[in-house]
C-alpha cells in the first residue's frame, strides 16, 4: 500500500532553542541570541529577525515583528498559486488560500513529529510488522482519546453549511482540541499545514482546509485525528451541504454501509486481509468502486502503524486480528474511478475523472468476542438523513 500520509511543517507555540548565534532583532537590545520565533520557523524565515535573547524580549517586540509574518504568508500563497498556475484539474473544485498557521499552547503535550515534521518513532516501527496488543491502561487511554476526537468533530460537522469555508472549520476543530488539552495529530504530521482534513467533491483524501466557501449541492468529508494522554484517536464522516443530488447521496450511505458492514465482521481470528471484500462487495451492490491508494491502518501511540487495512478484495494484507488490537477501516468510495492524482500540494488526492468520492473512518478495538468502536456516534451527535 502506498503510505497514507506525506510530508509538513514546525508547530509549536515555544521558542525554538538553536546552537547559532545572532543579535537579539529587538529594537535597542544588542545582546546575542540563541532563541528564534515559532513562527519564523514554520514559514521558514531564517534571517536575522527571528532571532531573539530572552522570551521578554520577544513579547516586547511581537508587535511589530508579526508583520514578518505577514509577508512570509503572502510569498507562501504565491509559490502556491504559481505552483498550481498550469494543473490539469480533474474536476471543477480548485485550490484556494491558506491561512497562516495556528499556534499550540506549550502546555499541550505533543507526539514526537510536531516540532520536525518527522515522526521518529514511526520510522523505527516500521521496521517490524509487529502488531501491538494493548495492555488495559492503554485501552482505557485509547477510549478517551476516541471519545475527545468524536466530540471534536461532531462541534466541526454542526458548521457544516452554505458559506461555511474548510479554514473556518479547521479554525474549529483547532480550538476544540486545544479546548481538551489534545493536540491535533494531523498539524505538521509529515508537513501537513493545517489541524483536520477537509475533502470536497472529487476529493478522496487528504484535501487542505483553505478559504473556499462550501456551496450549495457540495459533499464534504472531515477528518479529524486527536492525541492525547499519549495516544491517537481517528475518525472521519462525509456530509451534505444544503440540497445535494441524488447520486452523491447514494455515495455517502453508500460509503457508510461498507464501512459498517467489515466492523461487523471484526473479531478474533479473522484476517486483515477480508475485510476489503466484505467492503468492495457492498460498494459493488452500489454501482460504486473502492480506491486502492489508501488504506486503513493501526493507531495506539503512533498515528500510523501495523496492521495495514486495505479496502478491496484479493488484497494482500499481513496479520489476525487479536484482542487489544487498535486500528482503523476508513473505505473511500467513488462514482466513477477508483484511481487517483494528487495535487502540486502533495496532499490533496482526487479522483482521476473528476467524480465525487466519499468516506467514513471509525478507529476499533478488538475484543475478547467481537469489536468495540472507539469513535461510535453519540446520542448528541449531528444526523444523517437516513436516521
Amino acid at each position: 500500500e502506498r503510505g497514507y500520509w506525506r510530508k509538513f511543517n514546525v508547530v509549536s507555540n515555544w521558542i525554538d532553542s538553536i546552537t547559532v548565534l545572532m543579535e537579539c532583532a529587538t529594537l535597542d537590545c544588542s545582546k546575542s541570541a540563541t532563541l528564534r520565533c515559532p513562527t519564523c520557523i514554520k514559514l521558514g524565515i531564517s534571517d536575522s529577525s527571528s532571532y531573539f535573547c530572552s522570551q521578554e524580549c520577544f513579547k516586547t517586540s511581537w508587535k511589530a515583528h508579526k508583520s514578518i509574518h505577514t509577508a512570509a504568508t503572502v510569498e507562501s500563497q504565491l509559490k502556491r498559486n504559481l505552483d498550481f498556475k498550469n494543473f490539469q484539474y480533474t474536476g471543477t473544485l480548485r485550490a484556494g488560500n491558506l491561512s497562516t498557521p495556528r499556534i499550540i499552547p506549550a502546555s499541550i503535550s505533543k507526539p514526537d513529529y510536531a516540532r520536525t515534521g518527522v515522526s521518529k518513532s514511526e520510522e523505527s516501527a516500521r521496521r517490524s510488522a509487529r502488531i501491538r496488543q494493548l495492555s488495559e491502561s492503554e485501552i482505557v487511554a485509547m477510549r478517551k482519546v476516541c471519545r475527545l476526537a468524536r466530540e471534536v468533530l461532531d462541534e466541526a460537522a454542526s458548521v457544516v453549511k452554505v458559506g461555511v469555508t474548510t479554514d473556518e472549520i479547521d479554525k474549529i476543530v483547532h480550538e476544540a482540541c486545544i479546548a481538551r488539552d489534545s493536540y491535533p495529530s494531523p498539524l505538521n504530521y509529515y508537513h501537513f499545514p493545517k489541524s483536520c482534513c477537509t475533502s470536497v467533491n472529487e476529493v478522496i483524501c487528504h484535501g487542505i482546509p483553505d478559504d473556499r466557501p462550501l456551496q450549495n449541492g457540495d459533499i464534504v468529508n472531515i477528518d479529524i485525528t486527536l492525541y492525547h494522554g499519549g495516544f491517537h484517536g481517528d475518525l472521519n464522516e462525509t456530509y451534505t451541504v444544503g440540497e445535494v443530488d441524488e447520486e452523491s447521496r447514494l455515495l455517502i450511505k453508500s460509503a457508510y454501509d461498507s464501512m459498517h458492514a467489515a466492523i461487523a465482521s471484526v473479531k478474533p481470528g479473522v484476517l486483515y486481509r477480508e475485510f476489503g471484500g466484505v467492503i468492495e462487495k457492498v460498494a459493488k451492490s452500489n454501482k460504486h468502486q473502492v480506491v486502492r491508494t489508501y488504506c486503513g491502518h493501526g493507531i495506539n501511540d503512533l498515528f500510523h502503524c501495523a496492521p495495514n487495512v486495505p479496502h478491496y478484495k484479493n488484497n494482500k494484507a499481513v496479520g489476525v486480528c487479536k484482542p487489544g488490537h487498535t486500528f482503523t477501516i476508513e473505505p473511500m468510495l467513488t462514482i466513477g474511478t477508483w484511481r487517483d492524482v494528487t495535487w502540486p500540494d502533495e496532499w490533496t488526492s482526487v479522483t482521476a475523472d473528476g467524480k465525487r468520492s466519499a468516506q467514513f473512518e471509525h478507529t476499533l478495538l478488538v475484543t475478547e468476542h467481537g469489536v468495540e468502536i472507539l469513535t461510535a456516534r453519540l446520542p448528541t451527535s449531528p444526523k444523517f438523513w437516513w436516521e
